[in-house]
């Protein structure tokens, strides 16, 4: 099998956790093809960036949201896989080696795997946190209620983005949900790989803790855009 490459695209706006996340891109067993960091606009802790640059490519932007800084990041990618990481979260030490090696295994264009949450301290708080459906229809029917796919969990391969589009950047909160919807419509769901591979961190500044109110309403209008089509389709498979 050829080595298939991988660009990591990290966004970032002030986040003081980014060196554990870079560290954590940068010791991975199977060596990412590129680290692209999107600066989108931050006014602090930019910093602590430094020691990393001549590893990594730098990218800063005008602050536009996640999904904007995602974009960016994946336009300049030159990886046959794109996986995201947020500035505070961390890949485990086999996260691009296991997930590389499934997707080619399964012949897969989008995957995403279990994770473990942790906190301000890098502590361990739950393990194996992501939920796992007994079927197919179940997991569909679980897109009708919220979003069962972490987005630092997920690899993608590039060429889908093409076909059915990059993150819309009019969603501050859900654009990974509205991409997952856009995939499994265009008859590639996202495939779990049951390892946690990803520490996603919980913590006071974390913008779920900060915006909820603004998260619940956004992910209300994303279910009632995709539900007619996701209904039909769960119909349509005997759900």
């Amino acid at each position: 099998m050829n080595n298939p490459k991988v660009s990591v695209v990290i966004p970032f706006y002030n986040c003081p956790y980014i060196e554990q996340a870079l560290q954590s891109a940068l010791s991975q067993s199977w060596q990412p093809y590129e680290i692209i960091l999107v600066d989108d606009g931050s006014t602090i802790h930019q910093e602590r960036i430094t020691p990393y640059l001549p590893y990594i490519h730098y990218l800063g932007k005008s602050n536009g949201g996640t999904a904007s800084a995602l974009n960016h990041g994946i336009r300049q990618a030159t990886g046959d896989y794109i996986v995201w990481l947020s500035s505070d979260d961390l890949f485990y030490h086999d996260k691009i080696r296991n997930q590389v090696l499934y997707m080619e295994q399964n012949n897969l264009l989008i995957s995403y795997t279990n994770f473990n949450y942790i906190n301000g301290q890098s502590q361990l708080i739950k393990m194996d946190a992501a939920a796992v459906f007994p079927d197919y229809l179940a997991y569909l029917r679980c897109f009708l209620q919220g979003n069962p796919v972490n987005g630092c969990t997920i690899m993608i391969k590039r060429e889908l983005l093409g076909a059915i589009g990059y993150f819309n950047e009019t969603l501050p909160y859900t654009h990974d949900y509205d991409l997952w919807f856009r995939a499994i419509l265009n008859g590639y769901p996202p495939v779990l790989l049951n390892q946690s591979l990803t520490a996603y961190r919980q913590h006071d500044g974390m913008g779920t803790l900060k915006h909820y109110d603004a998260i619940l309403e956004e992910v209300a209008v994303t279910i009632d855009r995709y539900q007619a089509p996701l209904r039909d389709l769960i119909s349509s498979m005997g759900g």
